[in-house]
């Protein structure tokens, strides 16, 4: 799996930022940026999730899927289980409601069961919802031949690429106070110092303990449970 940089390689997003994009974001945006924002899954590990490897408390990484190839996962420490919070499984039991209670097969696909692409996903659910105009709210895209020119809505929060939700979690759980060797354990990271050099963007017992952490704050700042509906579904 190639590595490439996404957006500006620098930013993490905070608890703040992910709680409100996530009142803007259809399905299945909304669930997959919640899991990402919640866990610290790679793109690719998101892409290849299986429904098979979640049994409510927590997630095993078996695989990643890029631009329609699955691999293995990035690294031997990559297979390790990621802990789910409660507020995390919630929209995921409603999501999986939604889908028909599936007990196997990819997470995010397509009607024809294959892995969704997260470009696509990018490109056709989460900009368009984020990138609004604050005076006609038409998305981007669907500005053209409107009268007025596009002021995007600064209320929105800025799409800043895939891996600043993984900053993003080790960045907040430091902030709580989780120690850094819990905080690579969680982002299953192989070497201590990309955590604490590249991931922790600021200034435990176990990886459960501190996700806890993560909840209590989580619910602190109010986040929103799905949109009743169903989920949009792309190729």
């Amino acid at each position: 799996m190639p590595s490439a940089p996404e957006g500006d390689e620098t930013y993490a997003y905070s608890l703040e930022e992910v709680t409100r994009m996530l009142t803007y974001l259809p399905q299945p945006a909304y669930t997959i940026v919640a899991l990402a924002a919640l866990t610290g899954l790679r793109r690719a590990e998101l892409a290849g999730w299986l429904w098979e490897n979640y049994n409510g408390e927590e997630l095993q990484v078996t695989r990643s899927v890029w631009e329609g190839h699955v691999n293995e996962p990035k690294t031997r420490r990559s297979k390790a289980p990621v802990p789910v919070i409660p507020a995390l499984a919630r929209i995921l039991d409603a999501y999986r409601q939604q889908w028909g209670n599936p007990s196997a097969g990819p997470m995010f696909a397509s009607h024809a069961r294959t892995p969704l692409n997260m470009n696509n996903v990018l490109n056709r659910n989460i900009l368009p919802a984020l990138n609004k105009c604050e005076v006609c709210r038409k998305s981007l895209p669907g500005h053209a031949g409107v009268e007025h020119s596009f002021r995007r809505d600064g209320l929105r929060p800025e799409w800043h690429g895939w891996h600043a939700f993984r900053r993003g979690l080790a960045t907040n759980l430091h902030r709580l106070g989780v120690n850094d060797k819990t905080i690579q354990a969680i982002l299953r990271h192989s070497n201590g110092a990309t955590t604490q050099n590249i991931y922790i963007k600021t200034i435990s017992s176990d990886s459960a303990a501190a996700m806890k952490l993560l909840e209590t704050a989580l619910c602190a700042h109010s986040a929103p449970t799905p949109a009743p509906g169903e989920c949009a579904v792309l190729n």
